[in-house]
């Protein structure tokens, strides 16, 4: 179960997606770093949870998030932004493109 915090997502707003240096320029701004990870379209993810603050950004194609506790799904595209609290569960399944993320971990 989730610590009662939402999740938070920010969409891109720029007249173009942007470059996988613009979201690490973005990220380091914050004192954070992430790492890189690709899927192949259609790929799944089956419900989970992580004992630590997510943060993903899409660099290229897109990702649906399933957010059982919120009764909610979020689709990202380029240059989206998802924060997911700690402890919330989540499923996912890629897009039609594939993707590809930059995700940070928050322990703290």
């Amino acid at each position: 179960m989730s610590s009662g915090m939402k999740h938070k997502v920010e969409r891109w707003t720029g007249d173009s997606p942007p470059r996988e240096a613009e979201l690490r320029r973005l990220l380091n701004e914050q004192g954070l770093s992430g790492y890189r990870w690709s899927n192949s379209p259609g790929d799944i993810y089956g419900a989970h949870s992580h004992p630590f603050h997510k943060i993903i950004y899409v660099v290229q194609g897109s990702i649906t998030f399933i957010l059982p506790e919120e009764d909610e799904q979020v689709t990202l595209n380029a240059g989206d932004r998802l924060d997911l609290p700690k402890e919330m569960i989540h499923e996912a399944v890629v897009g039609q493109q594939g993707v590809i993320c930059l995700e940070v971990h928050q322990r703290s």
